[in-house]
């Protein structure tokens, strides 16, 4: 859980515009700002696939929303995410 603001400047207003127009990338937002999550437990709760998930998480990570750390699974490596800003502030 992060309390880090995310002050958004013209040059980037698209990418994270875009970022928080998806309902499922805004979905993964909220369960990441709960606590930290991995994909395959993210796609189970959103009933979607973990390529779907992947895909977002990535968009929400170039967007710099979301940060993602592997760490060691049951059968390979697990991407545990976590929302990387609490408030969003777009400067024009």
């Amino acid at each position: 859980m992060s309390e880090e603001t995310l002050n958004v400047h013209e040059d980037k207003i698209n990418k994270v515009a875009k970022a928080l127009s998806s309902k499922t990338r805004v979905k993964i937002l909220k369960l990441t700002s709960e606590k930290d999550i991995d994909v395959s437990r993210i796609a189970g709760l959103l009933n979607q696939t973990e390529a779907n998930i992947s895909a977002q998480v990535k968009i929400l990570e170039e967007a710099g929303l979301l940060v993602s750390r592997y760490e060691p699974g049951m059968h390979g490596v697990r991407k545990i995410c976590s929302t990387r800003v609490d408030t969003v502030i777009f400067s024009l």
